[in-house]
């Protein structure tokens, strides 16, 4: 099924030449079209773009609200070469693509978000399949909130820019979202899934950004715990009438946190 206008097959064709691509003027969800080409053995680089969502979701399955004609919302197929363990270092490339694309004011929010003067101008979700010990394959939700006609250049930079950062040394990429992240530095409180009233979390200053996606909180309590993007439901400010700075206690047999230790020592560059 294809569309006319600035997302038409036409014109994504000639944005992006060779490319694999399914264009749609409305669908459900770009992600759900995605999940099941990546399942089939869709090629890595393949892109599935609509110009409206019904159901668009993000990172947790947050919704997204998308503009028709004034948004752009797709899905894109990677089959990255890690260990299984490392698969929240898919939101790092994503989001550090993105922010690439946008320009040199771009700043992220760890894990999911890209801001331009302080307002979110981009987020990422990230659904992954799980082999015995590496990723299989990744379907990245990509979400640009303002982008005008014509959009195909909009979206060929982007994802070029992605697989720029995919293709990447991790160090690198490390070391650029370092800077452009203004979460690093700051105390928040990270609510894991599942959600809820007992649910676990904890709070802490942000200090660094790991290799395999995860954030790294410094607890008031001398703790290092590590959060991993697949694992959180909400990032906040925290919670002033709150005098719990630890880590909640996980449920039994989901390790969404882990304690760290002491400061890593620097790693040479991979």
């Amino acid at each position: 099924m294809g569309m006319s206008g600035d997302l038409s097959e036409r014109a994504l064709a000639e944005a992006m030449p060779g490319r694999a691509i399914r264009t749609y003027p409305a669908l459900l969800s770009t992600e759900a079209d995605a999940l099941g080409w990546a399942r089939s053995g869709g090629p890595e680089g393949a892109v599935v773009v609509a110009d409206y969502q019904a159901s668009p979701r993000g990172r947790a399955g947050l919704e997204w609200k998308v503009r028709q004609g004034e948004g752009l919302c797709f899905s894109l197929i990677l089959r990255p070469h890690i260990a299984a363990e490392r698969e929240g270092w898919v939101y790092t490339v994503a989001v550090s693509g993105i922010a690439d694309a946008l320009g040199d004011e771009a700043t992220i929010e760890w894990p999911d978000e890209v801001r331009v003067g302080g307002v979110r101008a981009a987020a990422v979700g990230v659904t992954t399949e799980l082999g015995p010990q590496s990723v299989s394959w990744a379907v990245v939700n990509v979400l640009v909130v303002d982008a005008l006609p014509p959009r195909a250049p909009l979206l060929a930079r982007v994802v070029e820019a992605i697989e720029a950062r995919y293709r990447a040394p991790s160090a690198a990429t490390v070391a650029v979202y370092a800077r452009r992240c203004d979460t690093l530095g700051r105390e928040v409180r990270a609510r894991m899934i599942p959600l809820g009233p007992g649910g676990p979390e904890v709070t802490g200053t942000a200090a660094v950004a790991l290799k395999d996606g995860a954030l790294v909180l410094e607890t008031a309590r001398g703790s290092r715990v590590a959060v991993r993007p697949q694992n959180l439901g909400l990032l906040e400010e925290p919670d002033p009438r709150s005098n719990e700075p630890a880590a909640s206690p996980a449920p039994k047999g989901q390790p969404l946190v882990l304690d760290v230790g002491p400061p890593p020592a620097r790693e040479p560059p991979s």
